[in-house]
């Protein structure tokens, strides 16, 4: 992992917009990207909607009847505000545009050290983009950083015998999951996005983005607290 050129990272909306941004978190985050660049890593993030994107969803579910396209829309316009968030606080360093078609990352030029990313187009999460990003730049994990420690076997919030996962492989992670994504959906990572990266051979680290010094860890091949999905 020391030598990877390139790393992606997605970042979930609770750790940007858990209820108000957070400006502590993002912060921490600008510092601890800046040190990986500093290090000569190469750097996708793609951005999450967060409460944002939620409390839209919820308000126009109370005024009107929703399609599945029109909660996916309000959830990829949240996702948009936040990764341009993310682009105007690393402007020095970023990519000037925003990438929401995850095929446009190949024509961004290779001396940009920091590229920003976003939602595409209904029927998809944002981890199904971070794994096609990771996959068009030869990435070989995608680092998914979210407000839990670890992925669990099932739901903790109504199972209390839930048990934490710390490293397995895509073929059992994959037989805990539905086979379907749809927006909302209550899952530790995209279905669809879990399928691709296994054929793909692109392993996965879910980590608490409170502790970026466990993503640092994960990066150096060490020991660190948090899930790592692999495809061996």
């Amino acid at each position: 992992m020391s030598k990877q050129e390139t790393i992606v990272i997605s970042v979930g909306g609770s750790l940007i917009v858990p209820d108000q941004i957070d400006t502590a978190f993002l912060k921490k985050f600008k510092k601890f990207v800046l040190a990986q660049v500093a290090q000569g890593k190469r750097l996708a993030i793609i951005t999450g909607g967060g409460k944002t994107a939620r409390r839209y969803q919820e308000v126009a579910r109370t005024v009107s009847h929703l399609t599945s396209d029109d909660l996916d829309w309000l959830g990829l316009h949240a996702t948009r505000l936040n990764g341009h968030l993310l682009r105007t606080i690393f402007r020095d360093i970023a990519h000037p545009v925003i990438i929401t078609n995850p095929d446009e990352v190949i024509d961004v030029p290779k001396g940009a050290k920091l590229i920003v990313a976003a939602g595409y187009r209904p029927g998809a999460s944002t981890d199904l983009r971070a794994v096609q990003i990771a996959m068009h730049l030869h990435a070989k994990c995608v680092i998914n950083l979210s407000n839990i420690d670890y992925a669990y076997d099932k739901d903790p919030n109504k199972h209390k015998d839930a048990k934490p996962i710390k490293h397995t492989d895509w073929a059992t992670f994959r037989a805990l999951l539905p086979n379907h994504w749809d927006p909302g959906l209550s899952a530790p990572f995209d279905p669809i996005a879990a399928r691709e990266a296994q054929a793909a051979g692109i392993e996965v680290a879910i980590i608490n983005g409170s502790r970026l010094g466990q993503v640092e860890k994960y990066l150096s091949g060490t020991h660190f607290i948090g899930t790592h999905i692999h495809y061996t």
